[in-house]
C-alpha cells in the first residue's frame, strides 16, 4: 500500500488533525529554539538589503538609467525575498528527518500509527505557514530602506503564484529530506546542495537569460524559475492572472507530479534505511 493510499483510508477530519498535530509540534520547537529564528531573520533582513543596495549603487555609477532604478529596485528586493521564502521551505522539509535525529524521537516518529504522507504534508502545512511569517517579517524590516511602489502590482496573481509554487517546492523539499535519512553523515550537507542549484539557476537574482544555454536548459526544470518570473511579472508589470495561463498549470503539473513521487520516494527510502540500520545512526 503506498503512502497516499494509506492515509487515504483515513476520515477526512482524521487526516487533518493528524497533519496539524505536526505543525503544532514544529511551532512549540521553533519556540524552544527561538534564537535560532532571530538568527535567520537577521540573516535574511540582512541578505536582503546588500542585494537590493545593488540597484542604489547601479544608479550612483551611471550604470542604470534614472529611469530603470524602480524597476532593479524592484526585481532585486522581489528575488531575496521569494527566495528567502522558498529557501524556508525547502529548509524544513529537508531537515525533516535530522529534527527526529536531533530530539531523538525518530523511533516515536516513525513507527507512530500515522500515514507517512499525513506526517509529510503536516510538516509540509509547518513549512509553509513558518516561510511566510518569516518573509513577511523581512519585508517589513526591508521596505523602509527603500523607496518603491506597487501601484501597478497583482496581488491576486502573486498570491496564486506562491500558492502553486509552493505545492511544487514541497515535493522537492520532501526528495531532499531524503538525502539526510540515507546519508547520515553527508545528507544535510547533500540537501543544501540541492538548494545551492536551484538558487543559481532559477534566476533569484538576475534573468535567467544571462545564464549559458546548458544551465537555462536546466532552468526550466526549478518550479523557482516560474515562480520568481511569474510573481515578478504580477507585480512590477501588473500582469493579473489571466496573463498567468501558462505559469500556473506549469506550477501545477509540478506539484501533481514531485508531491506523489516525492511521497513515494520518501517511503521507498525508509523501508530501505530501516532495512540497513541507518535510520538511527547519527552523522
Amino acid at each position: 500500500m503506498s503512502a497516499v493510499e494509506e492515509a487515504l483510508r483515513l476520515p477526512p477530519p482524521r487526516r487533518v488533525a493528524l497533519g496539524w498535530a505536526f505543525v503544532e509540534r514544529q511551532t512549540n520547537l521553533w519556540k524552544r529554539y527561538w534564537l535560532w529564528e532571530v538568527v535567520w531573520v537577521v540573516y535574511g533582513v540582512v541578505n536582503t538589503l546588500a542585494i537590493t543596495f545593488i540597484a542604489k549603487e547601479a544608479a550612483l555609477s551611471g550604470a542604470v538609467r534614472a529611469g530603470q532604478i524602480s524597476r532593479l529596485t524592484l526585481f532585486l528586493l522581489i528575488g531575496t525575498l521569494v527566495w528567502a521564502y522558498l529557501s524556508a521551505v525547502l529548509d524544513d522539509m529537508s531537515l525533516v528527518i535530522t529534527w527526529e535525529r536531533w530530539e531523538g524521537t525518530i523511533e516515536h516518529t516513525l513507527m507512530a500509527p500515522v500515514p507517512r504522507a499525513v506526517h509529510l504534508l503536516g510538516m509540509s502545512a509547518f513549512g509553509v505557514i513558518h516561510a511566510t511569517l518569516r518573509t513577511l517579517l523581512i519585508l517589513a524590516c526591508s521596505l523602509p530602506f527603500f523607496h518603491v511602489s506597487w501601484a501597478h502590482a497583482s496581488w491576486a496573481a502573486a498570491t496564486a503564484l506562491i500558492a502553486a509554487g509552493s505545492v511544487s517546492l514541497v515535493g522537492l523539499g520532501i526528495l531532499t529530506g531524503i538525502l539526510p535519512m540515507l546519508y547520515p553523515e553527508r545528507g544535510e550537507q547533500m540537501s543544501f546542495m540541492v538548494q545551492a542549484a536551484v538558487l543559481l539557476i532559477s534566476g533569484v537574482y538576475y534573468s535567467v537569460d544571462v545564464l549559458p544555454g546548458w544551465l537555462q536548459t536546466l532552468a526550466r526544470l526549478s518550479p523557482a524559475t516560474y515562480v520568481l518570473r511569474g510573481i515578478r511579472s504580477a507585480l512590477i508589470d501588473g500582469h493579473g492572472l489571466p496573463a498567468q495561463v501558462w505559469t500556473l498549470p506549469i506550477l501545477a503539473v509540478f506539484g501533481a507530479v514531485t508531491v506523489p513521487l516525492s511521497l513515494w520516494a520518501f517511503s521507498a527510502a525508509e523501508r530501505w534505511a530501516k532495512r540497513t540500520g541507518r535510520l538511527k545512526r547519527q552523522g
